[in-house]
């Protein structure tokens, strides 16, 4: 079953190549569905794999300010 999760969060650098010319943080916000839900008290460390996949960034450049799950 999935899961949808709202998400605001911030890349350390800029993905490429989505944002040309631009050297510092950019901050997101937006929804993610993951295939199965996360479970109680999870660290969101799978939501910061998909969003660096997405991105094409690493994951450490990822920094999640805010998650919630949608119902």
């Amino acid at each position: 079953m999935s899961a949808k999760y709202y998400t605001h969060f911030v890349t350390e650098q800029p993905p490429l190549p989505a944002v040309v010319g631009v050297d510092e943080a950019c901050e997101w916000s937006g929804v993610v569905e993951l295939l199965h839900p996360l479970g109680q008290g999870a660290n969101p460390r799978e939501l910061r794999t998909l969003l660096a996949r997405s991105f094409d960034v690493p994951s450490d450049d990822i920094r999640i300010l805010h998650w919630a799950r949608l119902h």
